[in-house]
C-alpha cells in the first residue's frame, strides 16, 4: 500500500489485519512497522478500529497526519 500527499509518497508498505477478541471497543487492530529515517532501528505502530479509524488505509492515513503534526 502506498500513501501520497501532493504527488509524493509518503508511506509505502504493508499493513496486517487482526480482528481481536474480548477488546471492550475495537474488533480489529492494524499494526505495521517501518524503517526510521537516519537509523538502523524500526519503528512499530498499531492503530485500532475505532471511529474514524475503519480500513488499514485510514489508519495509515491517521499516523501520517499525526507524524507531520509533531514534524
Amino acid at each position: 500500500m502506498t500513501e501520497t500527499f501532493n504527488g509524493e509518497t509518503v508511506w509505502d508498505g504493508a499493513v496486517q489485519v487482526f480482528d481481536l477478541i474480548g477488546h471492550p471497543t475495537a474488533k480489529r487492530a492494524y499494526p505495521w512497522t517501518h524503517a526510521v529515517e537516519g537509523s538502523d532501528n524500526r519503528r512499530f505502530v498499531v492503530l485500532l478500529y475505532i471511529g474514524p479509524v475503519d480500513s488499514p488505509q485510514k489508519a495509515v492515513r491517521a499516523s501520517v497526519a499525526a507524524d507531520f503534526r509533531w514534524t
